[in-house]
């Protein structure tokens, strides 16, 4: 989760340096970037595991639930950003982790222990100081944004639970390409109405690979592997280490000075994790004890 988490906050990077070189709208880049990511996992599918491509039809729903979350999400997180801004999106996003606790408590009686809320807790309130309080308190947030950045931790939420239901009966990667590829058909409808960047400039092209293959592709099933080994509401958590990792990326290799509120909010959301490390090795002390 934690190589998950590292690999996701290099997008940024890429998606910066994509838009820079290149006309390209967010809902397009979302677009492409999920119908690439598609294509890439079902060679890798069809080249290490072909068996991987039959389906269940009772597993259709689950499936497709998975792949539509995750599509709208992208459409809500690009949203969220054209509309209130990268820092308040961030935020909005943060309360994912609640929702997916909550939610895994009510339908598969995952545990809801202290530590838990403690760590959702820390999480949020670091997410706040890192995602620049100064952002947040210029941000003006309309109803639409309001209503938007409701959907952004909701279908996060969604495509987790999903996820870890697929995960259940599929391997990482079938899931992923299940995924993709119907988020990319999710988004599509949405080209008809934004600009398009062909031709694409070769460096673009470097860049949207370097976006694919380790921040999309490596990434998420990094993540569907931690789905598969650890509770919905554990992993929901830990994918929110991408925004301190962010914060140090920006500092080391766009020379973006990190605040102390945005150094006391990392260690927050690393404080929360640690919570987490913690309850998983008295448990697992706990287990050999009594096996011995």
């Amino acid at each position: 989760m934690l190589l998950a988490a590292a690999c996701w906050g290099t997008s940024g990077i890429f998606v910066r340096f994509v838009s820079v070189s290149s006309e390209i709208t967010a809902l397009a880049l979302a677009f492409w970037r999920d119908l690439f990511s598609f294509v890439v996992l079902l060679a890798g599918v069809v080249l290490f595991r072909p068996g991987g491509l039959r389906v269940q039809r009772g597993d259709l729903p689950w499936l497709l639930g998975f792949g539509g979350s995750l599509g709208v999400f992208h459409v809500f997180w690009n949203l969220g950003v054209m509309l209130n801004g990268p820092a308040v999106a961030t935020v909005q996003q943060a309360a994912m982790p609640a929702i997916v606790a909550v939610a895994a408590w009510l339908l598969w009686h995952e545990s809801l222990t202290w530590n838990k809320i403690l760590a959702i807790v820390l999480t949020f309130a670091g997410t706040v100081l890192v995602s620049d309080l100064d952002a947040l308190g210029q941000a003006k947030v309309s109803l639409s944004g309001l209503l938007v950045g409701l959907g952004i931790p909701l279908t996060y939420a969604g495509w987790t639970l999903f996820g870890k239901k697929v995960r259940e009966h599929y391997g990482p990667m079938e899931s992923l390409a299940f995924g993709f590829g119907v988020g990319a058909l999710a988004l599509l409808p949405f080209q008809f109405f934004t600009p398009q960047p062909w031709p694409v400039p070769l460096v673009s092209w470097l860049w949207f690979a370097g976006l694919i293959l380790v921040s999309t592709a490596f990434a998420f099933s990094m993540y569907a592997i931690g789905l598969g080994r650890l509770p919905a509401s554990v992993a929901s958590i830990l994918a929110m280490t991408e925004i301190p990792i962010v914060a140090v990326y920006a500092y080391v290799l766009l020379d973006e000075r990190m605040t102390a509120d945005q150094i006391l909010g990392a260690i927050l959301v690393i404080g929360g994790v640690l919570l987490l490390s913690r309850r998983r090795r008295q448990a697992a002390h706990e287990s050999e004890v009594v096996e011995r």
